[in-house]
């Protein structure tokens, strides 16, 4: 479940997401304050597992799509993502 705690008090989060693409179960683990694993059924072909990490994180932030956006690390593993709350 995602933590109410992490947009109390800011409009811009900054999380580090380590991506596992092809993965048989699709999940979020956190690993600390703002790193966390994400797992996804989709490969890394065109974007679809970056596509699918924003759908996941969408749904544990509980924010829409389009307030996350992928900063760093497109096309590798360790990714930098901006999350906003408004």
């Amino acid at each position: 479940m995602p933590e109410k705690r992490f947009f109390d008090k800011m409009e811009l989060m900054l999380i580090k997401v380590k991506v596992f693409p092809n993965s048989k179960k699709e999940e979020i683990v956190k690993k600390s304050e703002d790193s966390f694993e994400v797992r996804v059924r989709e490969k890394p072909i065109m974007g679809q597992a970056n596509r699918a990490v924003i759908k996941n994180l969408a749904f544990y932030f509980k924010v829409s799509e389009s307030k996350i956006r992928l900063i760093k690390g497109f096309r590798e593993r360790n990714k930098i993502f901006e999350i906003t709350k408004t």
